[in-house]
């Protein structure tokens, strides 16, 4: 199969890591790619022995398959399983590290959920993602087609157990808005690698929101680009990690048209001994990007003693003309100040620390449309509290 780079230059070997993320090496195939290490940059927080073997080829395949369902299909919204000829899958993504290449290999039918042109979609659509188990991998193929000047909420919804790398390529026509709602809330001991790239049209919107709680390891990279002037993408990212779980999170805006917008807003809390969250945010502002408007900004809250986030924002500017362009992190403990300003009008302790929590989600949490999983997200949010005594 073909090996390109993500600007179709010369690449080299596939054992050298790339200079900048504008020459990252992209290959359909899996003997292309090394196997990922700890000293490599791009895994080097991830727990590499928890993925049962989905980044070295030992993993054991399932007899399960990952199975897609929709409660409700509003009209003009389509869904069928199609077989890996579909012109549209390799629209948008073309693998970039072992893992998704290996996704991309070993399913057999893929999702495509498709929107008609020029209509707005009022119910939002939830696929609900599961099917798989713990004793076997599973992979798999989504497909998100936007047609133009439409508008529609997505969500997909992945409960149950499973270990489960996937590929999602969401394609956003010229001038339609999507919101797409990516929910991990997996069983525990579960795995899920995931690579989700975005494609967006000439004036094109989309608000990534990225929720995850449930799961032993969950992995996902997410990858904005852009394909007309105008774009617009809003990445949100809702993540809360208990007791041993690992929760990362790495996003890649590659700006290579002008004047599109991207603003990336992530905010985590983690409690327990060996709770971990990684978020790696990385934009890229190629030459021709003249016009860009970014901005990412991280935020982590440690909850207890024995849990650590890691935060690193990245940008790479390739050309001076630029609107604005910007990152920030911050990693820290419940606010003292906020904390007595609560408990001096008597509330306990307890429940300041519950405001608190509640008060740092609460913006990202009303940013989703959907009533029943905003309560589903900070009814977990409280058990977890509950639970760890906050």
């Amino acid at each position: 199969m073909t090996t390109t780079t993500a600007d179709a230059r010369s690449q080299p070997g596939a054992g050298a890591p790339p200079a900048t993320r504008s020459a990252a090496l992209t290959s359909y195939d899996v003997a292309d790619f090394s196997v990922p290490t700890m000293r490599d940059e791009d895994w080097r927080f991830t727990p590499l022995s928890r993925l049962a073997g989905l980044h070295d080829g030992s993993f054991v395949a399932s007899g399960t398959p990952v199975k897609r369902s929709v409660a409700e299909l509003p009209s003009g919204v389509r869904i069928e399983n199609v077989g890996r000829d579909d012109k549209r899958i390799g629209t948008a993504l073309v693998p970039f590290d072992r893992i998704s290449a290996q996704a991309y290999t070993s399913f057999t039918e893929a999702f495509v959920l498709s929107v008609d042109k020029d209509i707005q979609v009022e119910t939002p659509v939830v696929v609900d993602v599961g099917g798989g188990d713990l004793d076997g991998a599973s992979f798999a193929h989504t497909v998100v087609d936007i047609g133009a000047g439409s508008e529609v909420t997505v969500v997909l919804d992945h409960t149950g157990p499973a270990v489960l790398a996937d590929n999602v390529e969401v394609l956003v026509g010229d001038n339609a808005k999507l919101i797409l709602v990516s929910v991990q809330d997996f069983d525990s001991g579960s795995v899920h690698l995931q690579h989700q790239r975005l494609k967006l049209g000439r004036d094109a919107r989309i608000t990534h929101i990225s929720v995850s709680l449930g799961g032993d390891v969950v992995r996902q990279f997410t990858t904005v680009d852009y394909t007309g002037r105008g774009g617009d993408a809003q990445a949100l990212g809702i993540y809360f990690a208990d007791g041993g779980q690992h929760l990362e999170h790495r996003q890649l805006v590659d700006h290579s048209v002008p004047d599109c917008r991207s603003n990336v807003v992530y905010r985590g809390a983690l409690q327990g001994k060996d709770a971990h969250t990684v978020w790696i945010g990385d934009v890229l502002i190629r030459p021709e990007a003249t016009g860009t408007d970014t901005y990412e900004i991280n935020r982590n809250l440690v909850l207890t003693e024995g849990a650590r986030a890691d935060s690193v924002p990245n940008l790479e500017i390739q050309t001076g003309e630029v609107v604005g362009a910007g990152h920030a992190s911050a990693t820290g403990r419940f606010d003292d100040e906020q904390l007595f300003y609560l408990m001096s009008r008597g509330i306990t302790a307890e429940n300041a620390r519950r405001l608190v929590v509640r008060g740092f989600f609460a913006e990202l949490i009303g940013r989703i449309p959907v009533e029943e999983l905003r309560d589903r997200i900070t009814a977990t949010v409280e058990a977890r509290l509950a639970e760890a005594g906050a």
